[in-house]
């Protein structure tokens, strides 16, 4: 049985980890399967937004533990096989994650503990319920946030904050995640499927040239100083005004009309 789902609602494309059974606690099946899935949506021109969210109580709980116990899977005898594929550059679905022009929201369902909260961090925006939990515990198992929270945990909070979270591994509620700005919004629930989907659709029906361009000008300008920045933002806009969605953006709001985007 396939360990992700994949459920296109429009231009919003849902990403749905399947292991519920075990929280969706991670597998090399569920990792392949994964980074196929977020490199398949980044292709689509028909995918405007991808939702990332788990089946059943958890959004991922990590490491499978009882794998690991048992010499077995990505943290046991395993890991030369089902796991050292993703541990190469091109298969660290982490990483493809976050080489995506195509804006990803996460929709944390449950618990995110270890590789499921380093997940959730490298998705653009987090949608959290107020009945879900961060688990940041890596130091308590003696290791550390390995695919991504090392790299996001500090430009997210600063470097204070990042030690305290990720040196003691407290859980963290989804007000506090929303206090610390980990995620952008805690939310009942029973609402957290509708809200995410309003947040998806409403930047689905917005300029996808100009969603994709924002996503990869937010990443280059982490390295770049702002000089350089701003020459790059010039060509992109340049490039920007020559669309048919451009035109359509001003004509919609000369009329007064909603605009009709086409991503050309």
């Amino acid at each position: 049985m396939s360990e992700v789902l994949i459920e296109d609602r429009g231009h919003v494309r849902w990403i749905i980890l399947n292991r519920p059974e075990a929280m969706n606690a991670i597998t090399g099946q569920m990792l392949g399967e994964l980074n196929e899935a977020f490199k398949a949506a980044d292709d689509d021109p028909d995918v405007r937004v991808v939702v990332l969210s788990g089946a059943g109580r958890a959004f991922c709980a990590g490491l499978d533990l009882k794998q690991a116990s048992a010499g077995e899977g990505i943290g046991g005898a395993g890991l030369a096989t089902a796991g050292a594929r993703h541990y190469s550059t091109r298969e660290i679905c982490t990483v493809t994650l976050q080489r995506m022009d195509t804006p990803v929201i996460a929709v944390i369902n449950g618990a995110a503990a270890g590789y499921g909260l380093d997940l959730a961090l490298g998705c653009d925006m987090r949608l959290m319920s107020d009945a879900a939990v961060l688990m940041p515990g890596f130091a308590r198992m003696g290791v550390v946030p390995e695919s991504g929270g090392t790299w996001y945990l500090p430009r997210l909070l600063g470097w204070a904050k990042a030690c305290e979270v990720s040196m003691l591994g407290d859980p963290l509620s989804a007000r506090a995640s929303e206090d610390y700005g980990l995620v952008n919004k805690a939310v009942p629930a029973s609402e957290l499927e509708s809200v995410a989907a309003a947040w998806a659709e409403k930047i689905a029906a917005n300029a996808p040239l100009a969603i994709t361009e924002m996503k990869r000008l937010f990443r280059h300008g982490q390295t770049q100083d702002f000089e350089s920045h701003s020459h790059h933002v010039l060509m992109s806009v340049l490039n920007l005004f020559k669309s048919e969605d451009f035109r359509e953006g001003v004509q919609s709001f000369v009329e007064k009309r909603p605009p009709e985007f086409r991503g050309r």
